[in-house]
């Protein structure tokens, strides 16, 4: 897999939880699926390994025993997430609290649709 697809994914997800303060569930999983064909377990344990010091090592290590954890993966994105975390929170400073409700709204749905038509 190539490595700027997972500092995309860590950039991005990181400017979005500076912003919106999301990124594992709603941006990350998601991510790795379509972006880089990881099975659904696979990124969700990737996930949480980039995640691992506030989620906590027992989710990670039962996920990783079952082969469903990428740590060069998770290591790229979560080093990357750094630098987007600081780009999105400097970034909605200069947003509107109406307009950041609005972009908010329109990203969950768009993301929401994406994976409902995917898995149909």
């Amino acid at each position: 897999m190539p490595w700027f697809t997972f500092i995309a994914i860590g950039l991005s997800s990181g400017i979005l939880a500076g912003i919106f303060g999301i990124g594992g569930g709603i941006l990350i999983v998601p991510a790795l699926m379509y972006l880089a064909g990881f099975s659904q377990k696979l990124a969700i344990g990737t996930s949480l390994a980039v995640l691992l010091p506030p989620i906590g090592i027992a989710a990670v290590l039962e996920y990783y025993r079952n082969g469903n954890v990428d740590f060069r993966a998770a290591l790229i994105i979560a080093l990357t997430a750094i630098i987007g975390g600081w780009i999105g929170a400097r970034t909605v400073n200069h947003i509107d609290a109406h307009t950041l409700k609005i972009i908010f709204g329109a990203f969950l749905i768009i993301m929401g649709s994406y994976m409902i038509f995917e898995a149909r």
